[in-house]
């Protein structure tokens, strides 16, 4: 198959409806419209409109429910058990995406805060500069979730903080690209967040769909890091232009840009626990608080000699407290 087999100048809803068989789609990242006046937008950012592709379709308000509660349906529908959804929306209509959402199967994971530079421009309440991200998953399969694929379990910043856990903190300052005298779709995603939202929730060769292309940068990033590419696009406009751009994609031409994790990996990282290794644990625990180290230094001591994350030890930890506390107990009321 061409890579123009893979993308439809249609509406998604009767689109996937003929094209995309149950269960098929890995991932879904999408943008759909806002339903406030798009053809507006001009008059809130600062930017020369004629370099803005016209075409653009907006979704009336009072059409907006309905409409969101019809593509997201589809969209549960296209998704494989255990497949991944974001859905980016302003805060509009944000409670029409949420109701659709509640109505199907699909189970909340986490409502991320996307920050961004260019806000609304407002005189008279506070300026709009972020979006959310809604991440769902389908339930009844393996949920595909890379939790070191950016940063290592040990990587540091300059100031001592975990850069895995600040990768995956729920809101995320993420500038906007700026492409003077460049054509562009009324809202473009920028390439860093797409690239974050794939290497999480996918592997090389997943299927990514987008349900409204616009500009084809879900597409654009999903090919670039080596995964198939989906989608739908309404405009006759957006899409014949951006169709003469993804002929010139070469698939994995974002790879040679990944940083690479350091101890992405723990040696022991998902085996099952022994008992032995248990106990062998927990006396290195008591040992090392025994000579005046902290509980978090010891963790870290612990991490290190056993191969495992920082979660597993501490449940460890916990499990064999427990255990303790239940042991002394029993010796308090057993008779000599």
């Amino acid at each position: 198959m061409s890579i123009a087999d893979w993308f439809f100048n249609e509406d998604c809803v009767e689109g996937c409806a003929r094209h995309v068989a149950d269960g098929s789609v890995d991932l879904i990242i999408t943008d759909p419209p806002y339903g406030i006046d798009g053809g507006e937008l001009h008059k809130h950012y600062n930017r020369k409109e004629e370099y803005v592709l016209d075409g653009y379709v907006e979704v009336p308000r009072d059409e907006y429910a309905g409409f969101s509660a019809n593509w997201i349906r589809e969209a549960e529908r296209i998704l494989r058990p255990g497949g991944s959804i974001y859905v980016v929306s302003g805060y509009t209509n944000l409670v029409h995406i949420l109701n659709a959402l509640r109505s199907t199967r699909l189970q909340e994971v986490n409502h991320l805060i996307w920050k961004y530079n260019f806000g609304v421009h407002t005189r008279r309440k506070y300026i709009s500069s972020h979006y959310h991200i809604l991440y769902y998953v389908k339930p009844g399969g393996p949920v595909t979730f890379h939790t070191y694929c950016r940063y290592g379990p040990h990587e540091k910043t300059a100031d001592n903080r975990s850069m895995n856990y600040a990768d995956r903190e729920d809101v995320w300052i993420i500038n906007r690209e700026y492409k003077p005298g460049r054509k562009k779709n009324k809202n473009e995603l920028p390439t860093q967040l797409l690239m974050k939202l794939i290497q999480y929730s996918s592997n090389e060769g997943d299927l990514v769909c987008d349900l409204f292309l616009g500009s084809f940068s879900t597409a654009k990033v999903a090919l670039g890091l080596n995964r198939r590419a989906l989608g739908f696009e309404i405009s006759k406009v957006a899409f014949e232009h951006q169709m003469e751009e993804m002929r010139h994609i070469v698939s994995g031409f974002l790879l040679r840009d990944l940083r690479e994790p350091e101890g992405s990996r723990l040696p022991k990282q998902g085996k099952p626990w022994a008992d032995s290794d248990k106990s062998a644990v927990w006396g290195l625990y008591r040992r090392l608080l025994a000579r005046g180290g902290t509980k978090k230094s010891a963790v870290e001591t612990l991490c290190k000699e056993f191969g495992r994350g920082k979660w597993s030890i501490e449940k460890v930890l916990g499990q064999m407290e427990s255990k303790e506390r239940e042991r002394k107990q029993l010796e308090l009321f057993t008779p000599n």
